[in-house]
């Protein structure tokens, strides 16, 4: 910023010196500000939850449309189902001990948790996986008829999340061991913690309302 002085009146005269702050100077690299990532990433993570109601409205208006096929209570084994659901929910308690761990600079610990959190992430996607391959192996496929349409769609936009979320989660390890804990990576850290939250409590919705109230309701 310029700051103007005038020295004293010499006759009719005023004399002005222009100074320069040194400080005022932008070095034109300005750091992304942080308000701006959270307010792209909340705009994408409304966008998801808008997703998911539109594919929560789908299924509650075809989830009774068997087509004299198979209902929920002929497929769903809510034993295996449930032990996915703790799966998830033991990710997103260890992520909360990774996220303590980088509140408090310890790097290793972050990182560790962060790799538990990933494994719980891979063990719930492969149950899934072997869902659906066992509902195929017995011909309930998404053409069967359109509750299992509206259920592969909805469980399986849920899985594709969960995947892209190990991705970001390896992805970020990768950028912890390389940058360390700076304000970049604990903003990363801070939404892909939002990002496994949110998918934990959609989770909870698809068990609840598809899994329990198709095979007890």
């Amino acid at each position: 910023m310029a700051h103007t002085t005038h020295s004293p009146t010499v006759g009719t005269e005023r004399v002005y010196h222009v100074f320069e702050d040194p400080h005022a100077h932008d070095d034109g690299h300005a750091h992304h500000p942080e308000t701006g990532t959270n307010l792209g990433f909340w705009m994408y993570l409304m966008s998801d939850c808008l997703i998911f109601a539109i594919l929560f409205a789908v299924h509650a208006v075809l989830g009774r449309n068997y087509a004299a096929g198979p209902s929920p209570a002929d497929l769903f084994d809510l034993k295996l189902i449930l032990v996915a659901t703790f799966m998830l929910l033991f990710s997103s308690i260890t992520y909360g001990f990774a996220m303590l761990n980088s509140y408090k600079h310890n790097l290793r610990r972050t990182i560790g948790w962060l790799l538990v959190t990933g494994l719980f992430g891979l063990a719930f996607l492969g149950i899934e996986l072997y869902e659906f391959h066992h509902l195929a192996h017995l011909g309930a496929t998404p053409q069967r008829s359109a509750f299992l349409s509206s259920f592969f769609t909805l469980v399986g936009t849920h899985g594709l999340h969960v995947t892209f979320g190990l991705i970001w989660l390896v992805t970020l390890v990768f950028q912890l061991k390389k940058h360390g804990l700076n304000a970049a990576n604990n903003r990363r850290l801070m939404c892909l913690s939002m990002f496994w939250h949110f998918l934990d409590v959609i989770w909870i919705g698809v068990f609840s309302y598809v899994y329990l109230m198709g095979v007890v309701g």
